[in-house]
Order: C-alpha cells, then sequence, then structure tokens
C-alpha cells in the first residue's frame, strides 16, 4: 500500500463504557443512535477485549502492543506520576509518524508526564508527544484527579505565571489554608462517596491536593465540546494527508458532569446523560468524515478502556437511578474485576466501502491493533516492538472469522485471567469477593474458577472441579506465557 492510499485511522476511546452501555450491544437504558449507525455502517465485535480491568494498563497496551504486566508501572496512577511509555520505546502512533501519518492525540491521557519531579509551570518533558504525537491536547490523568488542567504539547493552557501550579499526592500534606472536600464539604456541588476529597475544582473535591493555576481550572461541563473541538479542528486540518486520531473520551468516567445540553436527559442521572454526550461527540465525529468527503478513506475504531462501574467515588445517584439498564449486559463483574464485565468491551470497525457491515464473533483484544494496522500499511515490526500484539488483520476487516486462540486480561494490580478459545481461567487469589467501596464481584476465590464462555457468558457454573487436567493444562500454558519476553507469533 503507497502513502497515497493510506486510510486516516480513528481510535475512539470511551473510559468506563460497559458492554451493555449502549444499544447496538442490547442497552436500553440510554439512546445511542450515533454508535448505532456506526455499527450498522461496520463490524460490531461481541468477543472483544481490553487487557484490563482498570484505565492505565489498557492505555499502556493499546499505544505499546505489550501486556501491561511487562511493566510494573503500567497500574492506576497518580496525577504526578511520571510517564509510563520510554521515550525511545516503540507505540502504534511512532510507527504511523514514521510512515508518514501526521499524529494527534485529544482528551484523556492517565500514562504519566515528565521525570518524576514535573514542575507544571514548565514546558513539561517528557510529554504526550514524545510517545510519538505531533500534536496532543489532553488533561494529565482522570478528571478526578489534580492538576485540573488542559495540556498542549507539553504546556499546561492558559496559566498565569504569577499564579503557579502546585500539585501533591501526598496525603499527609495538603496545602495550608487551601479549602478540601474534607474540610470544607459545604462548598461542594457533588460530595464523595468515597475518596474524592481532596482538593476542590469547580465545586467537585478530586484526588490530589492542588494550588495555583486558577485561570488554567478546567469546567467539567465545558470538557466534551473542548475536547470534541480540537478532535474536529484537527481532522478537518489533516483531511488530504493521512492522519491517525487517537480520541480519548472522558465518559462516562467520575466525576460526570454532562454538559448543559445532555444534564438531565435521560432519566439515569448524571451517568446516563454522560453517555448520551458520548455518543453525540461520536456522531460529531462521523458527521465531520462525512461532510469532508473522507469517511471512505478512514478507518474508525470505538471501544472502552475496562467495562463499567456505578459508584466510583461521587454521589451522583448512579445505583438507584440505573433502573433496568444493565451497563455491563449478561456478563459479570465490571471494573476492576477478572470476570468478563471487567474487560470485555463493545468494540466498533467501520470503513465505508472496504469494511462490509455486520458482526463478528472473533476473538479479538485492543492489543492486536498495533500490529495489525502496521500489516495494514505494510511497516515492518521489529522485535522489540509490540512483544504481544497479534496481526489479526483480516479479523478486523471482517476478512477472517478466526481470531486470537489465547489471550491474558488483567484485573486489578496485576492479577490475570487465561482464555483460551472459549474457556477462561482465573486461578485462585486471596482478597475480597466483592469491593466493598463499588459493590463489585472481582472474582476473587480461594480455588481455581473455569468457565466455558460459548454455553455460559454470565460465569455462573465453575467448572473447575469437573475438569482438572484443563485447569492444570490453562495453568502451566498461563504460567508459561507470563515467563516469556513477548508472546506475538505464539498465540494466534
Amino acid at each position: 500500500m503507497s502513502k497515497s492510499t493510506f486510510p486516516n485511522i480513528v481510535i475512539i476511546y470511551a473510559d468506563d463504557l460497559g458492554f451493555g452501555d449502549i444499544g447496538c450491544y442490547g442497552g436500553t437504558g440510554v439512546p445511542t443512535p450515533n454508535l448505532d449507525r456506526m455499527a450498522q455502517r461496520g463490524l460490531r465485535f461481541t468477543n472483544a477485549y481490553a487487557t484490563a480491568a482498570t484505565c492505565t494498563p489498557s492505555r499502556y497496551s493499546i499505544l505499546t502492543g505489550s501486556y501491561p504486566w511487562r511493566n510494573p508501572d503500567a497500574q492506576i496512577l497518580p496525577g504526578d506520576a511520571p510517564m509510563i511509555i520510554e521515550r525511545d520505546q516503540p507505540t502504534l502512533p511512532r510507527m504511523l509518524q514514521q510512515a508518514g501519518y501526521t499524529t494527534a492525540a485529544m482528551g484523556k491521557w492517565h500514562l504519566g508526564l515528565g521525570d518524576g519531579n514535573i514542575d507544571w509551570n514548565r514546558q513539561i518533558s517528557p510529554c504526550v508527544n514524545d510517545a510519538g504525537f505531533d500534536y496532543s491536547f489532553t488533561m494529565a490523568a482522570t478528571n478526578d484527579r489534580v492538576p485540573c488542567v488542559y495540556i498542549e504539547d507539553g504546556k499546561v493552557v492558559g496559566l498565569d505565571p504569577s499564579d503557579p501550579i502546585e500539585v501533591t499526592y501526598d496525603e499527609s500534606k495538603p496545602f495550608p489554608g487551601v479549602p478540601t472536600g474534607k474540610t470544607h464539604p459545604h462548598l461542594l456541588r457533588m460530595h464523595p462517596s468515597h475518596g474524592h476529597d481532596m482538593a476542590i475544582v469547580n465545586g467537585i473535591s478530586r484526588i490530589g491536593y492542588m494550588r495555583g493555576g486558577m485561570s488554567a481550572l478546567w469546567k467539567d461541563e465545558e470538557m466534551a465540546e473542548v475536547f470534541l473541538e480540537k478532535a474536529i479542528s484537527f481532522i478537518t486540518s489533516n483531511r488530504q494527508k493521512p492522519f491517525f486520531l487517537y480520541y480519548d473520551l472522558h465518559q462516562p468516567h467520575v466525576p460526570r458532569v454532562p454538559g448543559p445540553r445532555f444534564a438531565g436527559k435521560t432519566g439515569l442521572g448524571p451517568r446516563g446523560d454522560v453517555i448520551a454526550e458520548l455518543d453525540w461527540c461520536v456522531g460529531q465525529v462521523l458527521d465531520t468524515l462525512d461532510r469532508l468527503g473522507i469517511a471512505d478513506s478512514t478507518m474508525i475504531i470505538f471501544s472502552s478502556d475496562n467495562g463499567p462501574v456505578l459508584d466510583d467515588g461521587y454521589q451522583d445517584r448512579a445505583v438507584e437511578l440505573t433502573g433496568n439498564h444493565r451497563p455491563a449486559g449478561d456478563l459479570r463483574g465490571g471494573k476492576y474485576s477478572l470476570y468478563d464485565g471487567g474487560t470485555r468491551i463493545p468494540f466498533l470497525l467501520s470503513w465505508q466501502g472496504k469494511v462490509a457491515p455486520g458482526t463478528s464473533d472473533a476473538l479479538v483484544c485492543q492489543v492486536d491493533l498495533y500490529a495489525s494496522i502496521a500489516q495494514l500499511i505494510g511497516a515492518e515490526l521489529p522485535d522489540t516492538a509490540a512483544p504481544d500484539s497479534e496481526n489479526l488483520l483480516p479479523a478486523f476487516i471482517g476478512q477472517s472469522a478466526i481470531g486470537r486462540t489465547e489471550l491474558i486480561t488483567e484485573g486489578i494490580g496485576t492479577r490475570t485471567a487465561f482464555h483460551r478459545e472459549s474457556w477462561v481461567l482465573i486461578p485462585p487469589y486471596h482478597g475480597p469477593a466483592i469491593s466493598p467501596t463499588t459493590g463489585i464481584e472481582l472474582g476473587n476465590s480461594d480455588r481455581p474458577q473455569l468457565y466455558d464462555l460459548s454455553r455460559d457468558i454470565s460465569q455462573m457454573k465453575n467448572l473447575a472441579e469437573e475438569q482438572p487436567q484443563r485447569v492444570a493444562s490453562m495453568t502451566n500454558r498461563l504460567e508459561e506465557l507470563k515467563r516469556t519476553t513477548r508472546t506475538r507469533g505464539e498465540c494466534a
């Protein structure tokens, strides 16, 4: 494929959106006409996974083609964590840069910034751009963590030098005289349910302490349109040359603060409203591609970093108002869980005129996008690149029903589950069966768990005692794979 025929590539990555949250996967609580439109135009995958049930590890995998447990720092990061992608580390965007693509990242980042001693008032180095992006407009971590500012190409946007930003995650060292959610709850318009009682920004208390930078602080209810405007501007400016856009939505992560056009519109409270907002953002991107006449030269992928959670730290009535809506659909567990509700995610791929509409049951993972896109554009992968990314391009574009045969997924921390064809093994792990804060089943048990997902998608019947040989075989294979330096070429 020559550079002149390279497709544009857009990855839209939702945050904490569940398998059952959108209409084309059976969701009934929130209308999602734009995602449903995308599904009608392209492929809807029913057996697609993130590598992890939490955000930082999944994001690390999609950009590096590596299982997150290979990097001990690929865990949920504080907002001042150093960047966990090395400057010289092969990444998907860097590969595309080298092939002639213009690359950009918009929205949530949460892979660290700087070198561990970050000064928010100067050029941040390393920054998002050092992972292979020509342009970036992101937040540092998550919308519930400080610093609550936008960062453009490594610089805080709108910062007044006379009001410098200070950030700390040392819980014993709040800034003197600065109100927090714990000390000044009367200043809050949204109260925490657990944690999230430190710095107050925009009437919402967060994780971590922050002072200064008042002119640079974001307003949560404007965030969706700010990131969307940047994404559309990038697409429009680069429509005549191949581009890669990594568009990271912050919805429906907490705190859930929809813009005025969506507040109170769904009846499911803020969580439902921000899912409707998310869907609208996707629709705006689809409409832009149509308006510019480049939909048939653009491969667009929509997915989520992990499964859903209702109460994730704020009193937004998500549990109370969800009603009959089931965010994880028929899956067991959710965010943080070793069960499939933590890692089996919605995954849509649309490329008009190139990918026929339909449904695929192929076992695919976000980690496989790196090697598959390399195959698409004819890029060679060195041995050091994408160690766990399988070339599944025929499956991704609907030319084959065959995906992976083996996959390792991760719950909270580095606890892993092992998928082989339709079977999944969860080894024994000590710990609570149910998270006391989120109410989610974590998958911990003092005995192995074995499920046949082709017959038991809800993982209700543990077959471990009936099939000890399969348990032993899968346990040995999991340990064997975790001792390797790469699995690419071994698990397809």
